[in-house]
């Protein structure tokens, strides 16, 4: 259990009938335990989307569902969602939940510091006039990325690019979005 345990695999529904596309129902109850001991609980009933890594990133990181990380994506869905969690120790499960799923420790490097920017990008205010923001993907040029998109590629950029020359140990690789993420306004 060096990086942890999944109870299995979740049992899902699609509710393409509602809202978004991608969000799924558990069936089930679903749970990860985590290097520490500490149980990550997602209930049956929760609604789940995959969607902690920014759209704009998904070409570089991975989209929802795909890959190895599909069920830490499940509980940190499910995690980010319950009252009383602290987002970062949600962020820290997830990757240590991608390693137990089979990614790679760079690629969990790259995805944490995905979920670690969406959590940014979130919570900060971009300009008013970011127009492009707001504009329903079918009403924008092929390709046309807003403000906040490109300003979300060029700091995980940054991030991955030094991310990819440190070490595995996770505390240096907290250190360093961190250390990114806090000299953001």
């Amino acid at each position: 259990m060096s990086h942890g345990l999944f109870s299995g695999n979740p049992r899902t529904e699609w509710l393409s009938d509602q809202a978004d596309d991608r969000d799924m129902r558990l069936l089930d109850a679903f749970w990860y335990v985590d290097p520490a001991g500490r149980r990550w609980d997602a209930p049956a009933g929760t609604v789940v989307n995959g969607a902690s890594i920014p759209r704009t990133l998904w070409s570089s990181v991975g989209s929802p569902y795909t890959g190895d990380y599909r069920r830490a994506s499940v509980v940190h869905d499910a995690a980010i969602h319950t009252p009383g969690v602290v987002r970062d120790e949600a962020d820290t499960m997830f990757y240590y939940a991608c390693l137990c799923g089979g990614c790679s420790p760079l690629q969990a490097k790259l995805l944490y510091a995905g979920v670690r920017l969406g959590s940014w990008a979130s919570a900060r205010q971009f300009f008013a006039f970011d127009v492009a923001s707001t504009m329903p993907a079918a009403y924008r040029l092929p390709g046309q990325l807003s403000p906040k998109e490109i300003e979300v590629r060029a700091r995980y950029t940054l991030i991955a690019s030094e991310l990819l020359a440190t070490s595995n140990n996770f505390a240096d690789i907290h250190a360093i979005v961190d250390r990114h993420l806090s000299a953001l306004p």
